[in-house]
């Protein structure tokens, strides 16, 4: 005989409103503690939820809310990442500036990144939302609401931020697709998307500045994209990453004057990001960009040397002062008789990188 529990799991396909409110009220917990009972029967408990999430609220915000915690599990990522209908579902939801649950969509659709199959985002077009984006491109849309909507910019009904969309780009950064896009000016703004997010690495949001930082370490990667990552009149990515890492410390005049603009005369009351993972992703970011010979001469030229060893001295913290190491001994090194190719420096840093695992590849969960 079926247990209690599976009998409410049932009640999600119910034809009674009141009775599916009920059910979802009650598996809330359980999408956490025990994902297994929404597998039953091929997955349908989750074939229901993404029917009830169309439902009304408060159904609805308890249908995101378990498909948010489940989504950790491998079998119904799957089931919801490679649903077309359900993805434009997703999209409809979070380009709609009235609905309530944009916070737990935007949850749900950083959690869907995980899977390989969702990179098909970056070639999906589709109608154009009203008043948020210009542009038919998924992301493009998708990038419109994030710089847009913060704050409560776009939705004020569900007083969405769209900061978890940080970590949707992170992911979606991992594929050389979503690189491609990130350093591809866009046609309908006319925009490198990546330049639309380095401002945020010293956002008082601790989600934009974690998967900012994870997006750019992860464009980083693209050895190709370096000089336009670098150069002044494109991306610029250099201050918006020294800027984390720098504290109030002061250098002598002869440094301070080769530093970058935005580096130089910093206010005594300048703080380091407090998030020492997140000082690591930029210490690995410019470990990536002195993959070329034109990286590491620039790094040198505006003094990042004098910034990394204070952060070394000032952060006590085991992972932060190796990254420090690890990018201090390939600044100071004696470039002559150096014979290692580009890709070979790169393969060593993506090495020395992708040993340890990131925190943005972590799943969103809804308590």
């Amino acid at each position: 005989m079926p247990s209690e529990l599976e009998e409410l799991v049932e009640f999600l396909h119910h034809g009674n409103t009141q009775i599916r409110q009920i059910a979802c009220e009650n598996l809330v917990g359980f999408s956490i503690s025990q994902p297994s009972l929404f597998k039953a029967h091929q997955l349908l408990p989750v074939r229901d939820l993404k029917l009830l999430a169309k439902d009304y609220a408060p159904i609805a915000k308890n249908a995101w809310t378990m498909l948010v915690n489940l989504s950790g599990d491998e079998e119904i990522l799957k089931e919801l990442a490679e649903d077309d209908a359900f993805l434009e579902t997703i999209m409809n939801k979070v380009t709609n500036k009235k609905e309530p649950n944009a916070n737990e969509i935007t949850m749900l659709l950083a959690n869907l990144a995980k899977s390989d199959s969702l990179k098909r985002i970056v070639n999906l077009t589709r109608s154009v939302p009203k008043d948020v984006s210009t542009s038919s491109k998924a992301l493009d849309q998708l990038m419109d609401c994030f710089i847009k909507g913060q704050d409560g910019g776009i939705n004020k009904a569900a007083d969405s931020n769209y900061d978890y969309l940080a970590y949707f780009f992170a992911d979606i950064s991992k594929f050389e697709e979503g690189r491609c896009y990130f350093t591809t000016k866009q046609e309908y703004d006319g925009v490198i998307p990546i330049t639309k997010l380095t401002v945020f690495t010293e956002h008082r949001s601790h989600i934009r500045r974690k998967g900012v930082a994870s997006t750019l370490k992860n464009v980083a990667f693209e050895l190709k994209s370096h000089p336009q990552l670098l150069a002044e009149s494109e991306v610029n990515i250099l201050p918006y990453i020294l800027l984390p890492i720098a504290g109030p410390e002061e250098f002598s005049d002869e440094d301070s004057a080769s530093m970058l603009p935005d580096l130089q005369l910093l206010p005594p009351d300048k703080e380091r990001d407090s998030d020492k993972d997140i000082i690591v992703t930029h210490l690995e970011t410019l470990l990536l960009l002195t993959t070329t010979r034109e990286g590491r001469d620039l790094m040198r030229e505006v003094k990042v040397y004098p910034i990394i060893r204070e952060c070394h001295s000032h952060v006590d913290d085991e992972g932060v002062m190796e990254a420090c190491d690890r990018l201090v001994q390939v600044i100071m090194r004696d470039e002559e008789g150096e014979g290692d190719a580009e890709a070979e420096a790169m393969e060593k840093a993506r090495k020395e990188i992708e040993g340890k695992k990131d925190e943005e590849e972590e799943i969103v969960e809804v308590f």
